[in-house]
């Protein structure tokens, strides 16, 4: 794609159709939560835009975001809209090495001063720089050089939005988030361990199309992704307000798919579209595989009880927390259905009578 060659122009010459690029749109405003009447703005801004300059800087991680954004499931003109960005520097995927990849770096940033997005995946060690360095600069100094004339920043991945495993007890190297060291610059958070690739793909998509960042929440993640805790849209929910259980990962209840919040599930606390959005092509999530949310999407998940303890014995409380939550869970699903089959028997009364 040439630099003064919009997306619409781009994608025609791929041999695109206006119908499947409308569609894209379609999906693409009512992931951003948009309405109906937003779908010819985002297809009329998208189709003029042209490609942003991205620098990727990859810092402590383990290369599971870039995995996750190259599996991205989403449909050929999602996958035309990452070749239509123009990554300039990226650790993994770009072909240049050693002094041609700082260059490269170095270039992006004069070219496009206060325009170009800054993708940061993985934290940064404060403890002691050296701990992480490229080409012979620490982390600390090469996000700060890099973020200086960036328009905004995005915090990929749980380690960048908000320091991540490295950033767990101990924390040896002293890790943090993006946030913690950038605060003059906006900053979204697209925390997961790993992210979604379509929460990134809404994102870039909603820059592309109104030249700003999203609507955030209180933790800078983009509120149409993160409004909503997965407990909230999880199809094992029904079993927990009746009160239905999984007590062990083999017993008749995990068989029969009851809730898993005795063995650890995260869900009620744990704001991310997993629930709705999937993995592998939509195909499935930890929850619907039988392993209970572990909410890798908040802060300081790592040390918060273990993955298998219920979260009012390990986060927020004791066991004997865990005995009143799960009493009144059980005593919801009662609740439930004393009040389903009362309303089953006034409507047989009534409908003899």
């Amino acid at each position: 794609m040439r630099k003064d060659q919009n997306l619409g122009e781009y994608l025609r010459a791929q041999g695109v159709s206006r119908r499947g690029f409308l569609k894209f749109c379609s999906a693409t405003a009512s992931l951003m939560a948009l309405p109906p009447s937003a779908i010819a703005q985002v297809a009329d801004a998208l189709a003029k835009a042209r490609r942003p300059s991205v620098i990727w800087l990859s810092f402590q991680e383990c290369t599971g975001c870039t995995e996750s954004l190259t599996r991205s499931h989403a449909p050929t003109v999602e996958s035309l809209i990452f070749d239509a960005i123009s990554l300039d520097y990226h650790h993994t995927l770009q072909a240049a090495a050693g002094h041609g990849a700082e260059a490269a770096r170095m270039a992006a940033m004069e070219e496009n001063s206060g325009e170009y997005i800054l993708v940061v995946d993985g934290s940064i060690p404060v403890g002691n720089p050296a701990y992480s360095t490229i080409a012979g600069i620490s982390n600390l100094d090469m996000l700060k050089e890099t973020a200086a004339n960036a328009f905004a920043l995005v915090a990929v991945g749980t380690c960048a939005a908000f320091g991540g495993i490295p950033h767990a007890n101990p924390n040896p190297t002293g890790a943090v988030s993006v946030s913690d060291i950038v605060t003059d610059k906006p900053i979204i958070n697209v925390s997961g361990c790993p992210p979604i690739p379509v929460v990134i793909t809404g994102v870039l998509a909603h820059f592309l199309t109104f030249g700003t960042i999203p609507e955030l929440d209180a933790l800078g993640r983009p509120a149409a992704f993160f409004g909503q805790n997965i407990h909230d849209r999880c199809y094992r929910r029904p079993f927990y307000e009746r009160g239905q259980f999984a007590e062990t990962f083999d017993d008749e209840g995990a068989r029969k798919g009851w809730c898993l919040y005795k063995l650890g599930c995260k869900g009620p606390t744990t704001y991310n579209t997993c629930a709705t959005l999937k993995w592998n092509e939509g195909t499935s999530f930890p929850i619907q595989s039988g392993h209970g949310c572990i909410g890798c999407s908040e802060p300081d998940f790592w040390d918060k009880g273990g993955f298998y303890n219920p979260i009012s014995a390990g986060m927020w409380g004791s066991r004997d927390a865990l005995l009143g939550a799960a009493a009144a869970g059980a005593a919801l699903g009662v609740g439930s259905a004393l009040a389903a089959r009362a309303r089953k028997k006034k409507a047989q009364a009534a409908e003899e009578a």
